[in-house]
Formats: C-alpha cells, sequence, structure tokens
C-alpha cells in the first residue's frame, strides 16, 4: 500500500451525530478510493490492520467492508483479500419506482415500519447518488417494509436537505419540506410532493450478507444472504434521490420492468 494511503488511512475516526461508527470507516476508506490513494485493483489492508490503525474494532471494519462491497466499490477474493474494484459504479439512467410497488402485488399490502428519519452529514457512497459533496446536508429515511406481518425488506433512502424545485420554468427553489406519516417511503412521498417529476434513474442489483445491524431488523442471521437493490433517481437532470433496499429470499420473487425509447 502507498504511503500517502497508509498514512491517510491510520488516522482514527470518529463517528458523527446521528451516524453509526461504521459509516465513518466506511467513508475514509471510500474517499481514499475516490482520491486515487487507494488505486484501482490495489489490495486494501486486512480487517485487523485498518481496525488497529483507525482505532476501532474489528466487528467495525467488517461491517464497513461488508458496505463498500455491496455499493461496488470494493471486491472480495476468497482466501486471498479485498480489492479495490477496478471500475467504480456508474449511475445510469432507466425508470425506477418506489420499493412498496415493486414488492406489492394484487391485492398485496405493503406496511412501512420507520426505523428512523434523520438529518446528518451526506457519506462519500451517499453524496455523489444525490449530487451534493461528502459532509453536506442530507435526508435518511430508513424503514422495514412488511408484507403480511412478514419483514420483506430494509430501505435507506437519501436526498439533499438543500433547495430544491418542482415547479417549471423559473420557479423558485426551497429547502424540501416531506410530511412523514410513516406511511410511504421517501420516494413514494416524493412523487406525491411533486408529482412524477423525478427521474429517471437506474436500479442496480447485487448479493450480500445482511450483517448483524440489520440482521435484527429483518429477524435473520447475520450471515444470510439477501439481494441488494440500489436505485439512483435524477431530477432536472441532476443526482436527486439514492436508495439502497436490502431483500431478503423470504420476499419471493420481483418482477423487473423495462422500457424501450427511441
Amino acid at each position: 500500500m502507498h504511503e500517502d494511503a497508509a498514512r491517510f488511512l491510520s488516522q482514527p475516526v470518529e463517528a458523527q451525530l446521528g451516524s453509526p461508527l461504521r459509516v465513518a470507516v466506511y467513508s475514509r476508506i471510500a474517499e481514499a478510493i475516490r482520491n486515487n490513494l487507494l488505486t484501482p485493483g490495489s489490495m486494501l489492508p486486512t480487517e485487523t490492520e485498518l481496525g488497529t490503525d483507525m482505532k476501532v474494532s474489528r466487528t467495525v471494519v467488517r461491517e464497513a467492508l461488508m458496505l463498500l462491497e455491496e455499493d461496488g466499490l470494493i471486491r472480495a477474493r476468497r482466501g486471498v483479500g479485498r480489492f479495490v474494484s477496478d471500475t467504480l459504479p456508474r449511475i445510469g439512467i432507466e425508470r425506477i419506482r418506489p420499493f412498496e410497488e415493486v414488492l406489492g402485488g394484487p391485492g398485496q399490502h405493503i406496511e412501512i415500519k420507520r426505523v428512523q428519519r434523520e438529518r446528518q452529514p451526506a457519506s462519500e457512497f451517499v453524496a455523489p447518488g444525490i449530487g451534493v459533496e461528502p459532509g453536506a446536508d442530507c435526508w435518511l429515511w430508513e424503514s422495514v417494509l412488511i408484507r403480511d406481518g412478514e419483514a420483506i425488506a430494509h430501505l435507506q433512502e437519501n436526498i439533499s436537505a438543500g433547495p430544491v424545485s418542482f415547479g417549471s420554468g423559473s420557479a423558485a427553489a426551497a429547502p424540501l419540506e416531506l410530511d412523514d406519516d410513516g406511511g410511504t417511503t421517501l420516494l413514494a412521498a416524493l412523487y406525491k410532493r411533486g408529482g412524477r417529476v423525478v427521474g429517471p434513474g437506474e436500479c442496480q442489483i447485487g448479493l450480500s450478507q445482511v450483517g448483524p445491524s440489520r440482521a435484527k431488523l429483518l429477524d435473520l442471521r447475520a450471515s444470510d444472504p439477501v439481494l441488494v437493490l440500489t436505485q439512483y433517481v435524477r431530477h432536472a437532470n441532476r443526482p436527486f434521490y439514492l436508495a439502497k433496499c436490502l431483500i431478503p429470499d423470504r420476499a419471493g420473487h420481483l418482477s423487473v420492468m423495462q422500457s424501450l425509447q427511441s
């Protein structure tokens, strides 16, 4: 590992108010990757080495690395170690839907259980997805989606806390105010607030383990596999909304909608 990267990663990390320590570790490593201190294809230090350098537990490091892998910033080679991805995730332009529509079906009601609604600094992963600089204020809505009394998804949604305009022409931008009655996801609330004027977007699909903190919310074991759906949505041709949804196999099959544009 390059000396500059080692020096950068060896600085102790501290959790910011309202944000768990694993997010701070995630952001430190992600920043090193984005700034090319950790170059594409390079091998990361071990969990023990990272924990010692950052003065955090190995469990915190493991959870942060799991999130980095989910988000496509690193990849693991069994029996060898973890490496920076050769190419970083892109933001595309495909059509998306709120997750209660994705996971619901005819005659099925999706209940939204709000876990938290917090205003917090945007992490290195969240910031480019919502069009802000790392550390800028953003909203986090965290929810568990329940179908027929069973938890079938864990959802984290982010948007900027800065001004936004849903009007046409020269309508002035204003801080986004959204009523949270606990009954919808953030994206559905955005559609209700501004009509279906947000978009287009993209949904990327991956596979991971649920991890200990989210396992409790979904009544799973930490090592259980989950499907990871990451949504990017644009508004006024700029990154605007980002969500990550973890779905266990009990949710059943998912329908993938595609549209062709001329």
